[in-house]
């Protein structure tokens, strides 16, 4: 299966969500490789520091050019594609090849409208093509008392060919402290409420693996 990452807005941790399937999926057996299709490298920058640190398993990454090769992304259970807006061209190619877009999407007001003009542009390209879409609230908030997070879920669920997922991914220290540091959240903290968040995420989106 060849997964898109995206949005159409930066500062929507899709290269933090990427990195932490991808670790997440090698762990479960799965043969995959990533594509930093997004020219600001941050999937690429935390893989590197990942290699330089020696820290297992390791990730394969895949150049841009993988994407128009068929035969070679054929050869992995899974492809995942960090992709956003800064390269129109990557963003056409992947969304001619992937079966899956996944769209991290922050609690704001912003953010809801640019989903939407993402959903546009996902039709506009796919054509009769058969493309599953499926975003959930990512950098949610921590705090009971601030609704912002609810509202653009419930805002989310009310959007057209998107399929609203449940589990949502906080704004907390640990996802930054161990993406810095080349390891995913459930890596460096398997016990904290971040890797219990990430699981719950990841068992929705491969719920094939754990059975």
């Amino acid at each position: 299966m060849i997964t898109i990452i995206g949005s159409l807005k930066g500062g929507s941790g899709k290269s933090t969500v990427t990195f932490n399937l991808a670790v997440w999926l090698v762990m479960a057996d799965a043969k995959i490789a990533v594509i930093d299709a997004d020219p600001q490298a941050t999937l690429s920058d935390v893989l590197e520091v990942r290699a330089e640190e020696g820290f297992q398993p390791s990730i394969e990454r895949l150049p841009v050019a993988a994407m128009t090769q068929p035969e070679l992304l054929a050869e992995y259970d899974h492809v995942l594609i960090d992709i956003g807006t800064a390269s129109m061209d990557n963003l056409k190619q992947a969304i001619a090849i992937a079966d899956r877009l996944v769209a991290p999407v922050p609690p704001s007001q912003a953010d809801i409208w640019s989903t939407q003009r993402f959903l546009r542009f996902i039709r506009s390209q796919r054509g009769e093509r058969e493309l599953k879409v499926q975003g959930f609230i990512n950098r949610a908030d921590t705090h009971r008392a601030i609704r912002e997070s609810d509202e653009a879920a419930a805002a989310l669920v009310s959007l057209p060919d998107i399929q609203f997922l449940r589990p949502r991914l906080a704004q907390r220290t640990v996802y930054r402290r161990a993406f810095s540091e080349g390891l995913a959240v459930f890596e460096q903290q398997p016990r904290s409420k971040g890797a219990t968040e990430w699981n719950a995420l990841a068992a929705v989106l491969y719920p094939e693996l754990l059975s």
